[in-house]
């Protein structure tokens, strides 16, 4: 184990072997060396702590709006609607904001963040690569592109595809584009019957470039309105959360979160490389095709529902990885958790900082991020140096 973990470190993995754990290792991680390190203790705290943040901020995020609920009032609310108290001290019109708009609201931001957080940390581990993320195999490219067709020639071209689907047009045919793209990326990768990683990267990009310039071209032809639609559609937004919608998307984001943390040995093992995996028993092809399909569900799904929201699926791992190491049991976890909570807070101070009007939350979440981002490139690159 200690030669492995020289020879990531040499091959500049230096994440993924800080913290190795491979299949059968379970009590070789739990070792002395682990102990003093302290990165045990931080994995084992870690999650009920994100668990305590994640609570909090639910909590600030259903409380404070345009109306105004205190604490108090919050819990004689939800204990009076779920039967555990008679009292009543808040106003008719509080209760009706916190489940019909604040909740719904609420909700969405958490299965969105962690469904983006949790699909990043898979990629970057299926990728090796932590610059790895959803977009890089065209979901979010190929999401914008059909979105953006939809608005452009839905009257002419999809009237009644429109009528029949009503409000949720766009965002089927969102989830489309995600998956058709990513089937094709998937398809154009695979090379005697397996799937080629530097392939699917490369044939990733490509699509990412081609349906950025249809993207490109339905703007231009776009009028003024069908422009600020787009606009507002590629800068993201909780506004339209309900309850109806709750309902759509949850199986999408609930399916990967459960199934990705099932992967974390195998993309632990990954880490070695393809073949050494295969060594230790791991099927690589099909631990490739689950976490494609499970991220290309959970961010499909959330680009359907809330347009395009970046930098939450690329910086929230690196940051879990900094604080707890590489191991992804711990990585894809708290990753899911710390992107319910960013995206839960975002989306807070997109309401609230300009109110009453709302700022687009991919503008909040890009100028939180690229900081961030900026931050982690310039520490590796000082811990390279050293």
């Amino acid at each position: 184990m200690y030669l492995l973990r020289k020879v990531l470190k040499s091959s500049n993995l230096r994440y993924y072997a800080d913290s190795m754990t491979l299949p059968g290792e379970g009590v070789a991680e739990r070792g002395a060396g682990a102990k003093k390190s302290g990165a045990v203790t931080v994995r084992q705290w870690l999650p009920s702590l994100l668990w305590l943040l994640l609570l909090a901020a639910v909590i600030l995020s259903a409380c404070l709006g345009a109306v105004t609920i205190s604490f108090s009032e919050f819990y004689s609310i939800v204990a009076h609607k779920a039967g555990l108290s008679q009292a009543i001290n808040y106003e008719p019109q509080q209760e009706a904001v916190l489940f019909t708009l604040r909740f719904p609201r609420v909700l969405l931001g958490v299965l969105v963040g962690a469904g983006l957080a949790v699909s990043g940390a898979a990629m970057q581990g299926l990728f090796r690569n932590p610059l790895a993320e959803p977009g890089l195999i065209g979901i979010s490219s190929g999401a914008s592109l059909f979105a953006v067709a939809v608005i452009v020639l839905g009257n002419k071209l999809f009237a009644s595809f429109l009528e029949q689907l009503g409000y949720y047009a766009l965002s089927i045919a969102a989830f489309t584009g995600a998956s058709l793209t990513t089937m094709l990326v998937y398809r154009i990768s695979v090379y005697r019957g397996k799937a080629v990683i530097t392939t699917l990267l490369l044939a990733g990009i490509a699509i990412n470039a081609l349906s950025g310039a249809f993207t490109g071209l339905f703007t231009y032809v776009a009028t003024n309105e069908e422009l600020r639609n787009i606009t507002f559609w590629s800068l993201g937004s909780l506004g339209g959360a309900t309850w109806d919608n709750i309902k759509v998307l949850f199986p999408f984001i609930i399916v990967p979160l459960i199934g990705l943390p099932f992967l974390s040995k195998s993309l632990n093992a990954l880490a070695l490389g393809e073949s050494q995996a295969t060594h230790m028993g791991v099927n690589v092809d099909l631990v490739k095709r689950l976490v494609i399909v499970l991220a290309t569900m959970a961010v499909g799904a959330s680009v359907a529902m809330c347009g395009i929201i970046g930098f939450i699926g690329l910086i929230i791992p690196h940051i879990i990885r900094m604080i707890a190491g590489a191991n992804h049991k711990t990585v894809i976890v708290c990753s899911a958790l710390l992107g319910a909570v960013v995206l839960t807070l975002a989306d807070l101070l997109a309401r609230t900082i300009v109110a009453p009007a709302e700022l687009p939350i991919g503008i909040l979440t890009a100028i939180i991020g690229v900081p961030v981002f900026i931050y982690i490139i310039f520490k590796e690159k000082r811990a390279r140096q050293l």
